[in-house]
């Protein structure tokens, strides 16, 4: 799985906690078009997770999102706008379910009525 690059996809850090989708794609339409906005959030608890990413149509409005956003304080917060990396490979431990690791079993408990053979 060899991902490449997306010149037009930004990581957008240091967000507010209290800011919303709808408010990234305001603030980054200003330098063009926003094709795809997220703010990511923690599963449990349903909180932002304070950074998100945002994907213009070009490189070329990526670019001037990032010299005009990157290090601009904005909701109280100063952000961290980059163009975004592909994410790393995951490391595989094995294969389906279990991780393909074997502890044995069935050999350290009282799961067999001990029987000794001399007598």
């Amino acid at each position: 799985m060899d991902q490449q690059a997306n010149p037009a996809k930004l990581f957008v850090g240091n967000l507010n906690y209290a800011v919303t989708k709808e408010q990234l794609i305001e603030e980054f339409s200003k330098f063009g078009t926003v094709t795809d906005a997220i703010v990511l959030s923690d599963r449990a608890t349903g909180r932002s997770k304070g950074f998100g990413f945002v994907t213009m149509s070009t490189a070329d409005e990526a670019q001037a999102a990032v010299q005009g956003l990157h290090d601009q304080e904005w909701e109280g917060r100063k952000l961290v706008v980059n163009v975004a990396r592909p994410p790393a490979p995951r490391q595989s431990f094995g294969g389906g379910f279990g991780g393909g690791r074997s502890y044995g079993g069935g050999r350290g408990g009282n799961d067999r009525p001990y029987r000794r053979s001399d007598r």
